[in-house]
């Protein structure tokens, strides 16, 4: 696993890129229902080598990670992966220690140095590191943050149905979310809302009620930290794939559709949630008969 802190430079915005874990996580047909076995071994011999797909156990490399950025002399996280010492039912995160903590001092910062944390959504994978274990209670890592929620995404968990979505991966809103409301750091935003003159949220609904991708523009340059819009290179290729673990994924396939179209004519730099190193990068429309492609260059530079 590359685990180094890497930056990229987005006019005068910085953003680093913390590896919490990444390996090989999930099989292919429980991430992406339409997938079969004959699929997958066509793109192993094509082009999706052993950094993206590891054949022996036949699971897709998915990253876990938050996105470290700098504008406007605050500091802010995106995301904060699956945490240390959590329940979970599942069982790669059940009990886990990841020491994510280490990689956001590595980039040089400590907790009570960021000023704002934004969930793109409320996912048990996104949310771990908003609290931490001490004396045998879950508080927040972030003592001197804001804590950003989006409206329509916080009242879906905490709605019923939202509940019962939550037996699959046990109650993470408790521990995780909860504790920042309990410790009044949590404002609830809209889905649209401006975080500074460089960064913005962006509606991006399906995935979940309320997910959305932050939009960096500053200095001429833009880029996208896209949250869960896309999961793996592989969606890229099949985008109307939407994940088992979407909400609704006939609009998760809307909306993902017109983003790519839209960003793979901009040439936008984006930041997925899950891609492995070196995770950044640009989408290109593969012309073809037959249905809507796209090819996922990765961006080794670190300038952009």
């Amino acid at each position: 696993m590359n685990d180094t802190p890497r930056t990229f430079r987005i006019g005068a915005v910085t953003v680093t890129i913390l590896v919490e874990s990444s390996g090989p996580l999930l099989h292919p047909a429980e991430l992406y229902p339409d997938s079969t076995p004959e699929i997958i071994a066509a793109q192993a011999d094509d082009w999706m080598g052993s950094h993206l797909y590891d054949a022996a156990s036949d699971r897709l490399v998915i990253a876990m990670q938050s996105y470290l950025l700098r504008s406007g002399g605050k500091t802010i996280l995106v995301d904060t992966c699956v945490g240390d010492c959590k329940q979970r039912v599942r069982g790669e995160f059940d009990g886990a220690v990841w020491h994510w903590l280490s990689r956001l001092q590595e980039a040089g910062v400590e907790p009570e140095q960021v000023d704002i944390v934004l969930s793109t959504h409320l996912h048990v994978d996104h949310v771990g590191w908003h609290t931490r274990l001490e004396d045998g209670q879950w508080v927040p890592t972030f003592p001197n943050a804001r804590y950003l929620f989006v409206k329509p995404e916080y009242a879906y968990w905490r709605s019923e149905i939202g509940k019962t979505a939550l037996e699959r991966t046990g109650d993470y809103i408790e521990d995780s979310v909860q504790p920042v409301f309990d410790a009044g750091l949590a404002d609830l935003v809209e889905t649209d809302h401006r975080i500074d003159a460089a960064l913005r949220l962006v509606p991006a609904p399906g995935h979940t009620p309320g997910h959305a991708c932050v939009e960096i523009n500053s200095e001429g340059e833009s880029a996208i930290i896209t949250g869960d819009l896309l999961h793996h290179p592989l969606q890229c290729c099949f985008p109307k794939w939407s994940t088992r673990f979407c909400f609704d994924q006939n609009q998760s396939r809307a909306t993902r559709l017109a983003f790519m179209k839209e960003h793979a004519e901009l040439g936008t730099l984006l930041f997925p949630a899950h891609f492995p190193a070196p995770t950044a990068g640009r989408l290109s429309k593969v012309e073809t008969s037959e249905d809507i492609s796209y090819t996922y260059h990765f961006v080794d530079d670190e300038a952009g």
